[in-house]
């Protein structure tokens, strides 16, 4: 497990724009290293808010987006092109704007897709694409993610790994199927944390002061059951990415010592 290393920004937007730089930057440099990088996305204000200031951002273009591969960590399970669904509200703030090859863009499957209304084949069918993804050197079911990203929830959950709920506890599949997630809708797909920790970084975004008790919860030494953003990190990286508002009830021993 990696320690988590905090950074603090004055406000939502200046941390949005921030972490689309630092996503610039480490996208370019896996490219540089390995000729591709991989990505999972999160939804909700603050993926959309860093998604859209990647797109604003000049340098995006030192990106070549046709050699990144793009997956989610979750997804709510309704029909293709739903305002509500995750990758529909990428393809809004970024996506539709920068020369992706479809092919590596991999999202998770609709309620009207080829599974139909079974959310668990569904889940099943994104466990056996992220497999054939993965090569030798990635040691597991997973491709080791450059940067898999996650939004906090006011209750700590992630993805959609909900306190106490089944899916945060298992440990064998990569993903699984969610019903009575406690946020509407109730039925919806995740990655598990064993998929989330195969990251080489895991970045976790926190904004505003809705925020501030989840993100103090999880980094005080809370069990991943009961606060499933403390069971988040990655095997060489885990990143809090917090405003002043989301980092407002943290201890002053875990405060970063210099922040933006």
């Amino acid at each position: 497990m990696t320690p988590p290393q905090l950074v603090v920004h004055r406000d939502k937007e200046l941390m949005a724009q921030a972490a689309a730089a630092r996503l610039i930057t480490r996208i370019v440099d896996a490219q540089a290293a390995r000729g591709h990088a991989s990505v999972v996305l999160t939804g909700g204000r603050n993926g959309n808010g860093l998604l859209a200031a990647l797109a604003a951002a000049p340098a995006r273009d030192a990106v070549d987006w046709s050699r990144l591969d793009l997956w989610w960590g979750d997804e709510r399970f309704l029909p293709e092109g739903d305002p509500e669904r995750n990758v529909t509200q990428a393809r809004e703030a970024l996506l539709d704007a920068v020369p992706l090859d479809p092919a590596r863009v991999h999202a998770m499957p609709a309620s009207d897709g080829p599974y139909g209304k079974d959310v668990g084949e569904a889940a099943a069918a994104y466990a056996a694409e992220l497999a054939a993804a993965a090569g030798p050197e990635d040691h597991g079911p997973v491709p080791s993610f450059d940067v898999l990203m996650l939004g906090i929830g006011p209750d700590t959950h992630v993805a959609s790994l909900f306190p106490e709920l089944p899916a945060v506890r298992e440990t064998e599949r990569t993903v699984v199927g969610v019903h009575g997630a406690p946020k509407p809708p109730p039925v919806r797909i995740s990655l598990t944390l064993p998929a989330i920790r195969a990251a080489r970084e895991v970045w976790l975004l926190a904004a505003g002061e809705d925020k501030a008790e989840a993100a103090a919860i999880a980094l005080s030494g809370a069990g991943e059951i009961q606060a499933p953003a403390a069971g988040a990190y990655g095997r060489s990286r885990t990143l809090w990415l917090l405003d002043a508002a989301a980092a407002s009830q943290l201890p002053r021993a875990l405060y970063p010592p210099a922040s933006a």
